[in-house]
């Protein structure tokens, strides 16, 4: 059964937001959004040209406009950024606005999965496993603070986990 009204991802970058949202979304027959790809296209930039020309606060203040825009659909998944919960007004948003699942990964995991990136600003960094340690112990209680749902999505497939979750998350809507 799928359930009424959003599914909203967070979690840390790398956790698979993006990648599981999609399938979710295919499974729950709703639409799918990426609040950072959606950020980027309203720019015509990506966000790394974000944070270097109006640095992390321009960016979250765009961040908190589109998010609250994006969540007066009704029946979509969302996927959002690492760093939305850091504002109290986003976690607010997130909170009211539909079931919000917390896609918790280990350290280990996140740093193998963006070793390679470089895309994301905030791991442009000598020592990455120490940025995301960093923004971990930073933002974990965050995410708990908001979810419906904390689900350790390290495991298997994306797909495989897409289905596990659903299952989980129907079960919530019954």
């Amino acid at each position: 059964m799928s359930p009424q009204g959003n599914v909203i991802l967070v979690g840390p970058m790398g956790a698979g937001k993006t990648t599981i949202g999609r399938h979710l979304a295919r499974l729950f027959n709703k639409q799918f959004l990426d609040l950072d790809h959606e950020i980027e296209a309203r720019c015509g930039a990506d966000i790394p040209w974000i944070f270097d020309v109006e640095g992390e606060k321009g960016f979250r203040q765009r961040e908190t406009a589109l998010l609250g825009e994006v969540l007066t659909k009704n029946n979509i998944v969302l996927a959002t950024g690492g760093g939305v919960v850091v504002s109290s007004e986003n976690r607010r948003l997130l909170s009211a606005s539909g079931y919000v699942v917390y896609l918790a990964v280990g350290v280990d995991d996140l740093y193998e999965r963006t070793r390679q990136d470089t895309r994301r600003p905030l791991l442009q960094v000598a020592d990455r496993r120490k940025a995301i340690e960093h923004i971990l112990r930073e933002r974990d209680p965050l995410y708990r603070e908001v979810a419906d749902l904390v689900f350790y999505a390290q495991k298997h497939s994306p797909a495989q986990v897409a289905e596990e979750l659903a299952g989980k998350i129907s079960l919530a809507a019954d």
